[in-house]
């Protein structure tokens, strides 16, 4: 994980460990993650950001559903990156279209 610069680190409860949370705090993050019921001393986290993490976690599913994407079909990294980025293309057009589908189906009741 060396060389990884974001503000937050975001991870399930199998993560929860005091080396992780000290890394984390150390290179200057936030750690996420929810403590182990069995930790002896439980620690606070941003349950709010926690819960978007699902989220991430449903984008890589959704690439993954995309059978060249899944077995890597393409042999050439460009090629296996030019078909990741043309599946995001396709998730994000259809997350826009309903968005903008739910905002006109409000505006119209009112």
């Amino acid at each position: 994980m060396n060389g990884l610069c974001a503000e937050n680190l975001i991870a399930d409860k199998g993560y929860d460990s005091d080396e992780i949370v000290d890394w984390a705090e150390e290179n200057g993050m936030q750690a996420v993650i929810p403590p182990r019921k069995n930790r002896k001393k439980q620690r606070e986290y941003d349950s709010h950001l926690y819960k978007l993490r699902h989220l991430v976690e449903n984008t890589f599913l959704k690439l993954k559903a995309w059978r060249g994407i899944a077995t890597r079909y393409c042999k050439r990294a460009a090629s296996f990156l030019s078909f990741v980025q043309i599946r995001c293309l396709m998730l994000w057009l259809k997350i826009n279209a309903l968005a903008e589908n739910i905002v006109t189906t409000r505006s119209r009741k009112f």
